[in-house]
């Protein structure tokens, strides 16, 4: 398969130009492939694929056809268009999925807000197996259940650890076994301590077992065996013990009536629906596994005007399908969807095992898409209002950001804030912001190397440099790695469409600074603040621009500034924390924790300490002879007059005691 981002920039320059759309119609193979088309800007309209690129992409330029006013507009719009050829619809397919989620065309209809849910994982691949929580399947050794969509899965594996005393550590084990005392779990009868040896290899593959099958939907046999246990420990009059395992009981039976529906046949299914009001559109999913319904999600489609159901059908289920790790063996949905035998193809293909698409007319399947399509109508109904406020919030506040500043698009915006005191632990936060959201994830904190003192130009320029030069370096590594997995996955790679420095004039110059001498083009706005340190406008282009102070734009500012702030000063105050808890000890070569408790313990201050001989320090249990000479030698050296003077002031601030 071609490399596509490679393609569609080095065509940019030369059909930008001189582009004659009919003469490159008649230029168009009769092969399958992908389409591109460009307005003026350069900006990406819509992709699509053909079966023949020939035929479809000329189709767009007749005239009278009955495209709908949405594709008429987009049409009137396209200034060049390109394409890349496969070697077969299906390729083409794989390769139309990639671009709409790299490059979020306009025209093409969008699945919003996709997500990832979680799955439980036994780590089959470690000789001493565990049960956790994931967000993603791997191919390794490990064994998968899920998803799961309707919560319960911190409590499933809770119950899971507590019946089978499973480990939760991250001992490597066997290796580290017996190098490290046994944790809190083992002496609360909590987990076997696989890591002390109190348990064979063979004895804990057994209780995996009976963990999987647990996790499998039998939990019958587990029921029956605390049931027996129960009943024993009431015969010995143990009371307490009879409650425990009643308890179990309990929370067994909780899990197991978690799941709300169930049909005869124990496969995995999905069953998707949608609901249409007029521009707006949500997608049902209710998700069947192992027979029973364990959950449901809906999602919200975007770009939808003027599409048939069957068509928005067709977008979600490529789009979805091509983010979701898991794939059920039959998809029963509301519409024949188009080009059903090509998606089944892939979806077989992406799962390593059959895949059906099906369109139930009657009976109980029938009933399940109906079922999904009321979902879907309720949904639309109650979330309207909502939705509308939150995306106000959101990318309504950005697009009149883009309005203020001339900017478009802003998908990711990143802030950078510096926080110290007095010079004392300068650290640096980046926040950052996709679609007027905070992406967590993404957020990353630094602590300076370079900068001593309170210097906060100085610290901004070593912290944009540290985190674009990173960038740099990560996206050298990935195009010289052939097995890299692209730019979305680097710690640094992704840069934004914007850089937000808290402050004005001087702020942004360092960061233009940092940019040129990096060859990176990236534009600055400075969030500049009043004398009560609120938001005032934004600086751009050597030129304040003031904001409504009641607009979302001006409020998704604030929003942004105050968690750069935020972000900043709590990593400031942890490292600060950290000091004020500092011992005058740390500092003796020779002292460790262990030692330092032993001495803390012996003596009771630093004075004490201080006029202490080395034979009275080697007293003190695991000091040895050349330890307290080195302690005796730290504390007695011969220091200049302002020196010692010094020191004194340092030892009466918050160590002359242990205490």
């Amino acid at each position: 398969m071609p490399d596509t981002k490679q393609e569609l920039d080095e065509n940019n320059e030369s059909e930008v130009k001189e582009f004659d759309v009919k003469e490159e119609l008649g230029k168009l193979p009769k092969k399958p492939g992908v389409y591109i088309m460009h307005d003026a800007d350069d900006t990406i309209l819509y992709v699509g694929k053909a079966k023949n690129l020939h035929n479809r992409v000329r189709s767009y330029f007749k005239e009278n056809i009955g495209r709908g006013p949405q594709i008429d507009k987009m049409v009137s719009l396209i200034a060049r268009f390109e394409y890349i050829v496969t070697d077969s619809e299906l390729e083409a397919l794989v390769l139309e999925n990639n671009l709409i989620k790299e490059y979020s065309p306009k025209y093409n209809t969008l699945l919003k807000d996709d997500k990832t849910y979680p799955y439980i994982k036994v780590t089959l691949g470690e000789e001493y197996p565990r049960v956790m929580t994931v967000r993603q399947m791997k191919k390794d050794k490990a064994k998968y259940f899920g998803p799961f969509t309707n919560g319960g899965v911190k409590e499933s594996i809770d119950l899971i650890n507590k019946l089978y005393q499973l480990r939760t550590c991250n001992r490597k084990l066997p290796r580290d076994c017996g190098k490290e005392r046994p944790c809190l779990n083992y002496h609360i009868g909590q987990c076997c301590a696989p890591c002390e040896g109190g348990i064979s290899k063979e004895a804990y593959a057994e209780r995996i077992d009976k963990a999987i099958d647990f996790l499998n939907g039998r939990q019958q046999p587990i029921i029956k065996e605390l049931k027996e246990k129960m009943q024993q420990a009431s015969e010995k009059m143990d009371f307490e013990e009879a409650i425990r395992y009643r308890d179990l009981i309990d929370s067994v039976k909780k899990v197991s009536e978690t799941q709300k529906m169930s049909d005869n046949v124990g496969e995995d299914k999905d069953i998707i629906a949608l609901a249409i009001d007029g521009n707006e559109t949500v997608v049902q999913v209710f998700f069947l596994r192992n027979g029973k319904l364990i959950g449901r999600e809906h999602f919200y489609m975007t770009q939808v005007e003027e599409l048939t159901p069957d068509n928005i059908l067709t977008s979600f289920v490529k789009q979805f399908y091509a983010g979701t790790p898991f794939i059920p063996r039959e998809i029963m949905l509301q519409e024949t969807i188009e080009d059903m035998e090509l998606v089944e193809r892939w979806l077989t293909a992406r799962k390593g095992a059959r895949v059906h698409l099906r369109v139930p007319q009657k009976g109980a399947k029938e009933r399940l898409v109906d079922l999904a399509a009321r979902n879907a109508q309720l949904v639309l109904s109650q979330d309207r209002e909502r939705i509308k406020r939150e995306e106000g919030r959101t990318i309504g506040a950005v697009k009149e950001i883009e309005e203020i500043l001339g900017i478009s698009p802003l998908t990711r915006m990143e802030a950078f804030d510096i926080s110290n005191t007095s010079g004392f632990a300068n650290v640096g936060s980046m926040v950052v912001y996709e679609k007027g959201k905070p992406k967590r994830s993404d957020y990353r904190k630094f602590r300076m190397k370079t900068v001593a003192g309170p210097d906060d130009y100085a610290c901004m320029y070593e912290v944009l440099t540290r985190r674009f030069q990173h960038g740099l370096d990560e996206r050298e590594e990935m195009l010289l790695d052939e097995n890299s997995v692209g730019e979305d996955f680097g710690s640094f790679t992704k840069f934004p469409d914007l850089l937000l420095m808290d402050g004005g004039r001087g702020q942004v110059n360092i960061a233009l600074q940092v940019l040129d001498e990096l060859g990176i083009r990236i534009p600055v706005c400075g969030m500049v603040k009043d004398d009560n340190h609120r938001t005032r406008g934004l600086y751009f282009n050597n030129v304040e621009l003031p904001i409504d102070t009641h607009s979302e734009g001006f409020k998704l500012i604030t929003r942004i500034q105050d968690e750069a702030h935020r972000f900043a000063i709590t990593y400031h105050r942890s490292l600060r924390s950290k000091a004020q808890v500092h011992s005058v000890l740390d500092e003796i070569p020779g002292v460790g924790p262990s030692r330092r408790k032993a001495l803390m313990k012996y003596f009771k201050s630093i004075e004490e300490l201080r006029a202490a001989d080395t034979a009275k320090i080697s007293e003190v249990p695991g000091i040895t002879a050349n330890v307290a000479e080195e302690i005796y030698r730290f504390f007695n050296k011969e220091l200049p007059e302002n020196t010692a003077s010094e020191q004194s002031s340092a030892d009466e601030i918050g160590t002359n005691s242990f205490s």
